[in-house]
């Protein structure tokens, strides 16, 4: 029962995301097109994120689609969206990078308000945008209070983090990232991966990447 729960959560999610990717090759707000589409009565699309994380959604779909692999292709499916996702948040957040500028992971752990690192997405993401451009990465994750193994970057508390400039990666839906002011979100490049940030944004004029 439990890897039946937990394989629909994976492909439901996998559906999320891979509007999300399909919306922004159109310039459209998937964040109000989910919007729409779940006023249906028997519509309710799961929200976008950087990919999912931790140590069931991410593990146990595999061993139902294992099992019986001759038959499984949808869940399969699910986890290569989901490996997909990630690279294109790596990709959009390396490019700006590799322009110069600095950017600012909003989150490592795998879901918000806990600190668990299993599996996660944000903290893949994360390390590899380190790796790529040394020097050009800080992390917030309020839940820790050193850096992990494998992040080559600086870890910062939210507040000095806003005290320097750079790109906001919002990586993990934290309560503390969605209760930020738009006196601190003024004027930053952000890309928001989780929508945290959406409301704020549209109340004063902000260059978003989507």
């Amino acid at each position: 029962m439990k890897l039946s729960e937990n394989a629909f959560r994976d492909v439901n999610i996998a559906l999320a995301n891979e509007l999300s990717m399909i919306a922004a090759r159109h310039g459209i707000d998937v964040w109000r097109m989910i919007e729409l589409a779940n006023r249906h009565p028997r519509v309710e699309i799961l929200r976008p994120g950087p990919g999912v994380g931790g140590h069931c959604i991410a593990v146990d779909p595999w061993f139902l689609a294992q099992g019986a692999p001759e038959v499984a292709r949808l869940i399969p499916a699910a986890r290569a969206v989901d490996a997909t996702k990630r690279a294109a948040v790596l990709e959009q957040a390396s490019a700006l990078c590799a322009t110069g500028e600095r950017v600012i992971c909003l989150g490592l752990a795998f879901k918000g308000d806990v600190g668990d690192l299993r599996e996660s997405p944000a903290l893949e993401i994360a390390s590899e945008l380190a790796r790529r451009h040394p020097g050009r990465v800080v992390a917030v994750e309020p839940y820790l209070d050193a850096p992990p193994e494998g992040l080559d970057a600086p870890l910062l508390t939210l507040d000095a983090a806003l005290e320097t400039e750079g790109v906001l990666l919002v990586l993990t839906d934290h309560s503390a990232f969605a209760r930020l002011s738009t006196a601190a979100l003024a004027g930053r490049r952000i890309i928001d991966t989780r929508g945290l940030l959406r409301r704020q944004e549209e109340m004063f004029p902000c260059p978003t990447v989507t």
